[in-house]
C-alpha cells in the first residue's frame, strides 16, 4: 500500500477501568462512551471540517436496551454533529478490534474520511431477563385494555416463573462458562497454577509500575461519577494490587473447578466497566491537518475454531495469519500485546506458537518461535487493568502504539481472544 493511503491512528482515550458494581455502577455504557468521546474531540484536535465528516463506531457486548445502536446516541450526547453516522458491532470480546477494523475498511474503500472506533461497557448494569411465561404474561398485560385483563394475563404463573433469570457469562453452544473453558484449555496445556499466578502478579507489577509513572494514566479521561458528579475518580485502574505476590495469589483457591482447578479470581481478568476509542485516519490526511499519528495498521486477521475444545486458544490461529498478511515474522516484533482473559490463556497461546506439533498439526506450518517475556505485555494487562468486554481491544490498541513510540517506534502485535471461539490479531507500526 502506498505510504500515504496507510490507515493511521492519531489520537486516543478511555476511561479509567473499574471493577463492575463499584464506582461507575450508576454510570450507563451510554454515560462512559459518551466522555470517552467528548475528551477525543478534543484531543484529536480535528478541526470543524473533520468533525463534520466523522463516522463513528463503538463495541459492545452487553446490550443497553434503551439504546440498541449506542455509538449513534453516544456521539450525539457527546456533542458531534446530528448529521454524523454512527453504527454498533459486537464480536465479543473483540468487539473493539471489529470497530477498529470497520473503521480501517471504510477509510481504505473510501466511505470514510475520519473514523472513532472503540468501544464501552457497563457490566455494573446488565439487563436481568425474566422467564418466558413471564416474559409473556407482561407483553399480554401491556396490550389489555381494562385492569381485570391485566391482572389475568399473571393467573397461571408459577413461583418459578416469577424468579428473574440469573446472567452467565455461558457459551450458548456447550454451556460452559469462560472460566470452565479455561480451566479446561490450562489442564489439556499443562499451564500449572505456579505459573498463572506467577503470570498475574508480574502483570499487576507492570500494571502498577505504568500507573506510577504516568504512562497508564495520560490515557485516561476523568469521569465525575453520577449521580452526584462530585468528584472524579482518580486516573488509574482500580484493579490494580500493588502489594500482591506471588505467594499471595497462590493462597487463593480455585473457583471454577474447586477441587481440582488452578484458575482463581487472581489469575483471572474481573469483570470491569469502561469504554475507549481511538481515531482513524489516512496518513496523508493526518499530516495535511498537521497530526502526527502514533502509528499505523499493517495488518489482522480473524480466525475461529470449534467451542467445544480450546475455546480461547484462537490468537494461536489468526496471529501466524496477520504476521504473513504483513511480511514479517514473530521475531520482528518490537512488543505484543495479548488480552489477558486468564493467565492460563496467555500462556496456552504462547506456547502453542512454539509449539512443534500444535503448529504442524493445526496450523499445518513449523513454529513460530517463542515470545519474549520482555516484549510480552510490558504495562501489564487485563488481569490487572480490568476487561470491559467491548473497549478492551481499543485500550490494548492505544497503550501499545503510545509504548512503541516512547521505545522509538518498531512493529507490535495485538492478540485477543473472545467467546465462540473467535481470535483476533493486527499488526501495527509506530515511527
Amino acid at each position: 500500500m502506498d505510504k500515504g493511503k496507510e490507515i493511521a491512528i492519531v489520537a486516543g482515550c478511555r476511561t479509567p477501568f473499574v471493577k463492575a458494581g463499584g464506582f461507575l455502577r450508576d454510570a450507563s455504557s451510554l454515560d462512559l462512551a459518551k466522555l470517552v468521546l467528548a475528551e477525543l474531540r478534543q484531543r484529536a484536535e480535528l478541526p470543524v471540517g473533520a468533525i463534520e465528516q466523522v463516522q463513528v463506531v463503538l463495541g459492545t457486548v452487553i446490550p443497553n436496551l434503551q439504546t440498541p445502536n449506542i455509538a449513534r446516541e453516544a456521539a450525539l450526547a457527546a456533542g458531534f454533529p446530528a448529521t454524523i453516522d454512527a453504527y454498533t458491532v459486537s464480536r465479543a470480546c473483540a468487539s473493539a478490534n471489529q470497530a477498529i477494523v470497520s473503521a480501517a475498511e471504510s477509510i481504505a474503500s473510501g466511505q470514510a474520511e475520519v473514523v472513532i472506533a472503540g468501544g464501552t461497557e457497563s457490566l455494573s448494569n446488565i439487563p436481568i431477563p425474566v422467564s418466558t411465561a413471564m416474559s409473556q404474561a407482561l407483553v399480554s398485560a401491556s396490550k389489555a385494555k381494562t385492569l381485570r385483563k391485566r391482572l389475568g394475563a399473571f393467573r397461571g404463573l408459577k413461583l418459578k416463573d416469577l424468579l428473574p433469570v440469573p446472567p452467565a457469562i455461558a457459551e450458548f453452544s456447550t454451556g460452559l462458562t469462560m472460566g470452565q473453558s479455561a480451566e479446561k484449555m490450562a489442564k489439556e496445556n499443562g499451564i500449572s497454577r505456579a505459573s498463572q499466578d506467577r503470570f498475574a502478579a508480574k502483570s499487576h507489577a507492570l500494571a502498577a509500575a505504568a500507573t506510577e509513572d504516568g504512562r497508564l494514566p495520560a490515557e485516561m479521561v476523568r469521569v465525575y461519577p453520577p449521580p452526584r458528579y462530585e468528584s472524579s475518580l482518580p486516573l488509574e485502574d482500580d484493579g490494580i494490587r500493588r502489594d500482591t505476590s506471588e505467594a499471595l495469589l497462590g493462597a487463593l483457591r480455585p473457583v471454577f473447578d474447586r477441587r481440582f482447578g488452578t484458575l482463581t479470581a487472581g489469575n483471572s481478568s474481573p469483570l470491569t466497566d469502561g469504554a475507549a476509542a481511538i481515531v482513524l485516519m489516512r496518513k496523508d490526511k493526518a499530516r495535511a491537518l498537521g497530526l502526527e499519528p502514533l502509528g499505523t495498521i499493517r495488518s489482522y486477521a480473524f480466525a475461529a475454531v470449534d467451542p467445544s475444545e480450546q475455546l480461547l486458544i484462537g490468537p494461536a490461529y489468526s496471529t501466524p495469519i496477520a504476521l504473513d498478511r504483513a511480511g514479517i515474522t514473530l521475531s520482528d516484533l518490537t512488543l505484543i500485546d495479548f488480552h489477558e482473559a486468564f493467565a492460563a490463556q496467555v500462556l496456552s497461546v504462547v506456547q502453542a506458537l512454539d509449539s512443534e506439533r500444535f503448529c504442524r498439526e493445526k496450523l499445518n506450518r513449523a513454529p513460530l518461535g517463542a515470545v519474549s517475556e520482555d516484549k510480552l505485555n510490558v504495562e501489564g494487562g487485563s488481569i490487572a487493568i480490568g476487561h470491559p468486554f467491548g473497549a478492551t481491544g481499543a485500550r490494548i490498541t492505544l497503550s501499545l502504539l503510545n509504548e512503541l513510540r516512547r521505545r522509538g517506534g518498531g512493529l507490535g502485535l495485538v492478540g485477543v481472544c473472545a467467546a465462540g471461539g473467535i481470535g483476533f490479531s493486527m499488526v501495527v507500526e509506530a515511527e
